[in-house]
């Protein structure tokens, strides 16, 4: 692909992987508005790649707490307990979407959810429902006073995400709101469920490359890559900064305007 093709991917997925307007959305809408080249499975590992960096740097300190969690659970970081029971809810809340992400990626079915209508209407719905969560919805609860019950409704409604248009970034954080997290909270604990899934479609994308035999252009991934690591990197800190002062408004007016758009493109 072109130097400037793979710019523009690796930005659109740098900033719409972490704001609630939907990366798969846009990533599947456009080459089909655009008339672009598909960019293969090595471009698909390399921009995920880039983003996974991007979150987990921004969120290290989390990340290295929730790694520490995860050696209490297997008996070796016995002083992070406290840490252990909210790497246990993350690993709960990634469980739903990990496995009906499973089943389509296996049967294929996911295919039919990337029609630009599809998208559109789950681009307006969704961020509709995403207003109505942020203004409604209580502001007084913290990622670390999780419980099990809210981070599973979280996961069950991250399923959602599966729907190019819906956002995971955004029905998680619609979900977290409806629970009365606070906007900072939402999207801190949205950030880090990104991580085990962001994982899970990078490993499937490697699996799929390594089982075809599939070449690409490695200076091109490498590209893709930095230019995704860095956009993503720009849109949390955006985001989490926008999150300390301001709703979700501003997003669910791109959403609904994005989505009208491509209901547009389809008409005329």
């Amino acid at each position: 692909m072109p130097y400037l093709y793979l710019f523009i991917l690796a930005v659109i997925q740098g900033i719409t992987e972490f704001l609630p307007i939907s990366s798969s959305g846009h990533l599947a809408a456009m080459p089909q508005v655009m008339a672009w080249p598909d960019q293969g499975l090595l471009i698909d590992v390399s921009v995920h790649l880039g983003t996974l960096l991007a979150v987990m740097l921004y969120f290290r300190r989390d990340v290295m707490a929730l790694a520490c969690g995860g050696l209490a659970v297997i008996g070796v970081g016995k002083k992070c307990q406290a840490q252990a029971k909210l790497f246990r809810l993350l690993v709960l809340a990634s469980l739903p979407v990990l496995a009906a992400g499973g089943v389509l990626a296996v049967s294929g079915y996911g295919e039919i959810f990337r029609r630009v209508d599809i998208i559109a209407a789950a681009s307006i719905g969704f961020g509709l429902l995403l207003y109505l969560a942020d203004q409604k919805g209580g502001n007084d609860k913290f990622y670390q006073n999780m419980q099990a019950r809210p981070a599973l409704m979280i996961g069950l409604a991250q399923v959602l995400a599966l729907i190019p248009g819906a956002s995971r970034a955004g029905v998680t954080m619609t979900a977290a709101r409806m629970l009365g997290f606070k906007r900072t909270e939402a999207a801190r604990f949205s950030m880090l469920l990104s991580i085990p899934v962001i994982l899970a479609a990078g490993s499937w994308s490697t699996y799929q490359l390594i089982t075809t035999g599939t070449s690409g252009d490695l200076a091109g991934a490498a590209f893709a890559a930095v230019i995704s690591f860095l956009t993503a990197l720009a849109a949390i800190h955006f985001l989490m900064t926008w999150l300390k002062r301001a709703s979700m408004t501003i997003f669910v007016i791109y959403r609904v305007l994005f989505g009208a758009a491509l209901l547009a493109f389809l008409v005329f």
